[in-house]
């Protein structure tokens, strides 16, 4: 292990200490040993740490089926405006293929007005009746050339007339998809501003005290999954170095630490997990799914021990977050409704696994 990577993570290790065992009434102080808080005049009496572990658990669920909706949404969102650009592109298609059948239908016309000027005849017998064997045989050359021509005209009249009624059948079959979507959509929107909502008001029925000792036991949560991650030895394992794409993608995703999480944003000032990564790895020069289970679904994927700078981590077992590995175990990630981008540990969460943009 390099110098810079044992002082990053003793680093990173540090400041999660400090945060979680350095405030007293944390998961990792002894509940025996701590004075019991007397509630001020007019306050509710302070919930137990068990209370606060379980409203801790519900909000994880809560923002947890949010991002999963969140996922949805932007997948929604993603083929909508494919389908929208698709119909356009049929719009396109029937026009002009409307004009060209009007012009084939124009040239039809054009060759029945004339066969009426002669008589209704036919070109062969009209140079029968001439009396000039030379200018039949001449005529005879021109009439097959015409034949051909003629033949020729109705069969991309047809072929036309085909396509302009597939283009209608795509275009038809694309608005009901587009339609779907949209439903699914407003569906998925719905879903996410009703549990950000509930979790809001769940927040919002504790005192002070609780809210600041509630974030000290999601701390200690994402710090003992942390320490439980490095303690396997992993990182002995992790000694790749960013490519120069990966380079550029961390260079952005760092520039955006502080911004806050926004569901279905993509940047420049607020952005969700997959928003965030989707965007970093556009300014590393590839463009990537937009959602965080398309990018466990679409990116080639690779061991944890042969993870470097840049490359995606995959978390829960849905694939509903996803954060850039950024060395030395740490991620970049825009976590949750409420909270900014920041660095957090890579093993704070479950992991499901780990894809590679620029493999």
């Amino acid at each position: 292990m390099t110098v810079n990577r044992s002082l990053t993570t003793a680093a990173v290790a540090l400041v999660c200490a400090i945060t979680v065992l350095g405030a007293p009434g944390t998961a990792f102080a002894d509940p025996a040993a701590r004075p019991t808080p007397q509630p001020t005049p007019g306050s509710s009496t302070p919930k137990s740490d068990k209370t606060l572990e379980e409203v801790r658990k519900e909000l994880e669920r809560l923002y947890h089926e949010a991002s999963v909706a969140t996922d949805q949404y932007n997948a929604a969102q993603e083929m909508a405006d494919e389908q929208s650009k698709q119909i356009v592109e049929l719009a396109q298609d029937i026009v002009k293929g409307q004009a060209k059948l009007d012009a084939l239908k124009d040239r039809a016309g054009a060759a029945a007005r004339d066969q009426y000027r002669t008589g209704g005849l036919p070109t062969e017998a009209q140079l029968m009746l001439s009396g000039d064997p030379k200018g039949f045989l001449d005529g005879a050359g021109r009439v097959r050339q015409g034949q051909q021509a003629t033949k020729g005209l109705l069969t991309d009249m047809a072929r036309t007339q085909q396509d302009l009624e597939l283009y209608a059948k795509d275009a038809s079959t694309g608005w009901k998809k587009l339609e779907a979507n949209r439903k699914a959509k407003a569906g998925a929107k719905k879903k996410v501003k009703q549990r950000i909502a509930d979790a809001k008001k769940l927040e919002s029925q504790l005192e002070k005290e609780d809210r600041e000792r509630l974030l000290k036991l999601e701390q200690a949560a994402e710090f003992k999954a942390q320490s439980t991650w490095l303690n396997s030895g992993i990182l002995d394992e992790i000694n790749s170095k960013a490519s120069s794409q990966g380079k550029k993608a961390v260079a952005y995703a760092t520039k955006q630490l502080g911004k806050p999480y926004q569901w279905g944003a993509e940047g420049p000032k607020t952005f969700d997990c997959s928003g965030l990564t989707s965007q970093a790895w556009a300014a590393g020069g590839r463009g990537i799914p937009r959602t965080s289970q398309a990018q466990w679904a679409g990116l080639p994927r690779i061991a944890i021990e042969d993870m470097r700078p840049g490359d995606l981590i995959i978390y829960h077992d849905d694939a509903s977050h996803v954060g850039m590995y950024i060395g030395d175990g740490a991620i970049i990630h825009s976590p949750r409704p409420g909270r900014t981008v920041t660095i957090a540990g890579a093993g704070s969460m479950k992991i499901l696994g780990v894809v590679r943009p620029d493999k």
